[in-house]
């Protein structure tokens, strides 16, 4: 099996996986619905992002779409650079990290440019209305919003620890902690993982570039 192979089936898969979550949430759950997975500390809960990963957003209509059209960059300069370094004959992986960069920042993508389109809104549910906030697939009166102007689905959440902060601490002290507090899904963490990989075992690689 070629490296070339074995890197887009890593993408493929990463993508199909990551687009499976996203729409099973939201075609099942409305806006800020939890469901607890191991005890209080991993936990589905349905946000919705227009900016970058972690929940980290940017501003207005030109913002999303400088966002995505940076995305499109990154993807295309990432896969040009995925080929070069298997012409190089660079560690495997160090190109399969690669890999997982480029899935993640493609399958965000996907969210914020067609989800606007194929899904109407997700809202809050109303506790009179059963099934209320779920968005459908494909609806009759069209999606929520124009192309580019979707908002990426999260819902991975681990508040491993929730205390306060010790009152010695500027500004903090008394306040609620809540670690680790980002919403992400499983593109971020195909992003955050592949930026790790290489940077803990691929240095030598970076540098030989």
């Amino acid at each position: 099996m070629s490296i070339r192979f074995k890197v887009i089936a890593l993408i493929v898969g990463v993508l199909i996986l990551d687009q499976i979550v996203k729409i099973l949430v939201k075609t099942h759950m409305p806006i800020g619905e939890t469901i607890p997975v191991f005890g209080n500390w991993f936990l589905i809960h349905f946000v919705e992002n227009k900016g970058m990963a972690f929940g980290v957003t940017m501003g207005g209509v030109a913002g999303k779409i400088a966002l995505t059209v940076f995305r499109l960059i990154a993807v295309g300069g990432l896969s040009y650079f995925i080929h070069v370094m298997i012409k190089k004959k660079m560690p495997i992986g160090f190109i399969l990290a690669l890999g997982l960069i480029t899935a993640g920042a493609a399958g965000n993508i996907i969210d914020s440019a067609f989800y606007g389109l194929i899904f109407n809104e997700s809202t809050y549910a109303n506790a009179m209305i059963p099934g209320s906030g779920v968005a459908e697939f494909l609806p009759k009166e069209g999606g929520y919003a124009p192309f580019l102007q979707g908002a990426v689905v999260d819902m991975l959440y681990f508040p491993i620890i929730h205390t306060t902060w010790p009152h010695w601490v500027p500004f903090r002290g008394g306040q609620t902690l809540t670690f680790f507090r980002p919403i992400f899904n499983l593109a971020d963490s195909a992003i955050t993982c592949g930026v790790f990989w290489v940077l803990i075992f691929h240095r030598k690689s970076l540098r030989a570039i």
